[in-house]
């Protein structure tokens, strides 16, 4: 081990009481508690919340709590010894007992409320109390706020327990949806794309959950048993979980007069919002209002980076409304998301989606929660129509640079310099005829084949003379493009950069959620490895497993190719 590796490990943090010591809360701190809100913590019913920033709350541990797994990755970004997860208040902190916490940890958690729109209309039917009051984070509990390294990062436990938001649910996350995320947000950063991050896994062998799910090789659509699973807390990390939603929710008291403070509040949690997510890109010294047009040009640049590049990987989000898209853009709440195997433009993995969330549709519903978040930051420039002008274009031009950028990143996956407009759209079209697999076939093409053999590995149907010619038609176009520009060497490589060779095949994931329930974790080990690399060669053993086409008997399988948000 060099010196700087020795020196490095030393100064990791190694037990629970330097741990502690990292704890700043700036959310508890600067924002509101809600005044009906109780101090212990100890707010466990649904009701409804009409003010304040957040609800003090104490997570419910799970009972007997089982190590799975951590991210080493994530642990050596903040500073944090692996030996960390052999410490016992460590383990039953977050596994849900905040009774441990050491000063200046906080005695109590905290949940939040926020509005849901879905394509730009506000719906409060999900709220038990029909106004909207009572929607929020029902079962996600934030009990860690620090500074790690000099980054602020926040803690929060999926699973821990109910909150007043959560509409009579029992708070909990079953052990298939947390090993899901666990593994889905660690995937995520490596393939390079903003994301809520992924610190530790534990499950209950005592606590059993019953949720709807499918009997094995269902064909059904919707859940048709229950079935009983093992309780799970998975804790994701941020530098903080505010939404657009949270936003609404201010506008909404605002515009609605719901209290006299309602227009500072907007105010503080857009700062806030600043402050968390902000701050190396906003003048500290700027106006107000500069702040806020400032963030609106910034988030817009986020957003439009993220969807693009969610695509760019096969990403769907499946329930892209308002409440599941993060202020700070980046990838946030794993439960009815997907990767596209088989192409497919209106790929939509999740039951309860609909079109308007599928593939392809993402650019546009991130448009939509761009306009809601700008909606509810003009309640802050009322005073200057200059700034709502600023604002509006913002708001305007948002659609033409979408479109610009998701163009570049076609190009960049076909290794071209510049945008072909009829090439790309033939190869999509070619693409659904073939039934292509869209991982494989973009990465196979990284490889410049000259004959189309190759890439007919990628297809789910074999192929036929008629579509053999188009295929070569389209090809000999597409290496005219190709051979004009810089060596082939040095333009596989490019395209290998973008062009991932392994992705997350669900019917892979299903085996290592469904091992982990009868205590078998190696193949969640063995993912944790696969997916960290998803851009490199590996052996010819593991490339056979991981690198192939979906199974026939899979496709249209129940919890499978689909899913409902049983979790």
């Amino acid at each position: 081990m060099s010196r700087e590796s020795e020196s490095l490990q030393n100064n990791l943090t190694k037990d629970f009481s330097e741990f502690s010591q990292l704890a700043d809360f700036s959310l508890m701190k600067t924002l509101n508690a809600d005044p009906q809100s109780s101090k212990d913590g100890k707010d466990h019913s649904p009701r409804s919340v009409y003010s304040g920033h957040y609800v003090p709350v104490t997570p419910i541990p799970i009972p007997e709590p089982e190590y799975i797994a951590h991210s080493k990755t994530l642990f050596k970004e903040l500073g944090l010894s692996s030996e960390l997860t052999k410490d016992k208040k460590f383990c039953s902190f977050f596994s849900g007992n905040i009774e441990v916490a050491e000063y200046p940890m906080s005695p109590v958690g905290w949940a939040t409320g926020y509005a849901l729109s879905i394509y730009g209309t506000e719906y409060t039917q999900q709220c038990p109390f029909g106004t909207g009051n009572g929607y929020g984070d029902g079962r996600a509990i934030s009990v860690f706020e620090g500074l790690f390294n000099g980054k602020r990062m926040e803690m929060q436990l999926k699973g821990g327990g109910p909150t007043p938001y959560c509409r009579g649910a029992d708070g909990r996350a079953v052990l298939r949806s947390s090993v899901r995320e666990f593994l889905a947000q660690e995937f995520m950063h490596a393939l390079g794309i903003p994301t809520t991050r992924s610190l530790t896994l534990y499950v209950s062998r005592k606590e059993i959950v019953r949720r709807p799910w499918y009997t094995k090789g269902s064909r059904y659509f919707e859940p048709d048993i229950m079935v009983d699973n093992h309780a799970a807390i998975t804790t994701r990390v941020a530098p903080s979980f505010l939404r657009v939603g949270q936003l609404e929710l201010f506008a909404r008291r605002v515009r609605s007069n719901s209290h006299n403070e309602a227009i500072n509040e907007l105010k503080v949690i857009v700062q806030h919002l600043i402050d968390r997510n902000y701050k190396d890109n906003i003048d500290p010294n700027d106006s107000f209002t500069e702040k806020v047009i400032k963030l609106a040009y910034l988030y817009r640049e986020r957003l439009i980076s993220l969807v693009v590049n969610w695509m760019r990987v096969g990403y769907c989000q499946g329930n892209f409304n308002s409440d599941n898209c993060a202020a700070g853009g980046y990838t946030l709440d794993y439960g009815p998301f997907g990767f596209c195997e088989l192409f497919d433009p209106k790929f939509q993995p999740w039951t309860g989606g609909g079109e308007h969330f599928s593939f392809f549709n993402q650019p546009l519903a991130a448009e939509i929660n761009f306009k809601m978040f700008c909606a509810s930051l003009e309640p802050l420039l009322l005073e200057n129509k200059n700034d709502l002008e600023k604002l509006e274009k913002i708001t305007n031009d948002f659609s033409k640079l979408m479109s610009k950028e998701m163009q570049l990143m076609w190009a960049k996956k076909l290794g071209l310099e510049k945008y072909d407009k009829t090439l790309t759209n033939d190869l999509f079209n070619l693409m659904l005829t073939s039934k292509a697999d869209f991982t494989i076939f973009f990465r196979k093409l990284s490889h410049i084949p000259n004959n189309i053999s190759f890439l007919q590995e990628s297809f789910y149907l074999p192929p036929t003379k008629e579509l053999d010619k188009k295929w070569k038609i389209w090809l000999k176009k597409w290496h005219y493009c190709i051979k004009k520009e810089i060596d082939t060497e040095k333009k596989s490589k490019l395209m290998k950069s973008v062009n991932p060779k392994f992705t997350w095949r669900e019917w892979i994931i299903v085996s290592a959620y469904e091992e982990a329930e009868e205590g078998n974790y190696s193949i969640i080990k063995e993912l944790q490895t696969i997916l960290s690399n998803p851009y490199e060669e590996h052996s010819l053993e593991i490339e056979a497993k991981y690198d192939r086409l979906k199974p026939n008997q899979f496709f249209n399988n129940g919890g499978v190719s689909h899913y409902s948000c049983s979790s």
